[in-house]
This record gives C-alpha cells, structure tokens and sequence, in this order.
C-alpha cells in the first residue's frame, strides 16, 4: 500500500513528479517500441503506419495522417483530430494532455512540448518536473518548425507563422508570428 498517489497519478494529475517510476517507464518503452517502428516502416503501407498510430495514440481521428519520423513520450496523453495532417517530423513531449482538434494542418519539424521543470535549482537537480496541457483548435495552422510551450491554448482558424515560438494563449482567427508569437492580424 502507497502513502499517497503514484509518480504516474502525480503526472497525470499535473503535479510535480519523478520519471524515474516504473509505471511511467513502462509507458515509455510502450511509446518507444510503436515509435519506432512507426518510424521504420514502409511509409506507403499507410494501413499499417495507420494503425500503429492508432494503437498509440489516445485517439486519431478519422483520416488524420502524420508523416513519420514522430517522437512522443508516451502517445497515450494526445488526441489526433480527423482530417488533420502533420507533416514530417512532429516532436510531441506528451507528459500532459495534447488535444489537437479537427482539420489542423501542421508544417515540418514541429514541436508540441508539455513538460515543464521548476524554476528552483534544487528541485530541478532533484529531477522533479511536471507539465501543463496543450490545446490546438480546429482548423489552426502551424508552420514549418513551430514550438508550441506548456500551458498553451491557440484559438480556431489561427495561423502562426513559420518558426514561431508560442508562449502564451493566441485567440481565434488570428495570424500570430515571431519569437514569442504576437499577434499581428484578425483574420
């Protein structure tokens, strides 16, 4: 019997946790064995590369497709929206949930991070962390090498430009760019 939750329950509640628990590294191997061979298969066997996305990720909606290479931490913590399309490389630090809605169109080389640390040194040597959800609405695009950080929200229908680095919670129909991302037009 445990004196509290599990590192794993911490995690998942968005508490300060330690990776070095079994339950998690257990979902880690998980994610690492479907990665890689989602990374290593034929890429035009689209049955196949379809259903390994589908066995790990929380959900991958109905003609969604993402083009490996991929790399999560543990794919059961994101929800994949029909119709959305993410192009090569997509990195998703999935330690909190990453929801990205419908008809999403995501560029190259993007990354989708949940993970956060304290900014406290001790802790931090510690190895404690914990992370912050992402969400991605419907119908958003996200350029070439966008970096999406904890915590982050971006409203229906926005763009952000190629390159951006998204710290803060963009609204909907907007066009946001640049490092951080600010919003430089309604669309």
């Amino acid at each position: 019997m445990t004196d509290g939750p599990s590192m794993r329950e911490r995690m998942l509640a968005g508490d300060l946790y330690r990776a070095e628990d079994p339950e998690i590294a257990a979902d880690l191997a998980r994610a690492q064995q479907l990665t890689h061979r989602i990374n290593t298969c034929d890429p035009t066997d689209r049955t196949t590369v379809r259903a390994l996305f589908a066995e790990l990720l929380g959900e991958y909606g109905a003609d969604a497709e993402i083009r490996p290479p991929f790399h999560c931490d543990y794919g059961h913590q994101i929800r994949f929206g029909a119709r959305s399309f993410a192009n090569f490389g997509l990195v998703v630090l999935d330690v909190a949930r990453v929801a990205v809605g419908e008809d999403v169109q995501i560029g190259p080389r993007v990354q989708l991070l949940t993970a956060t640390h304290p900014l406290e040194p001790g802790p931090r040597r510690d190895k404690w962390e914990s992370a912050e959800p992402i969400t991605v609405g419907d119908n958003v695009w996200l350029g070439g090498g966008v970096i999406v950080c904890p915590g982050v929200s971006i409203g229906a229908d926005t763009v952000v430009g190629a390159g951006s680095v998204v710290t803060r919670d963009l609204p909907a129909g907007v066009i946001a760019v640049g490092s951080p991302a600010r919003v430089v037009r309604e669309l």
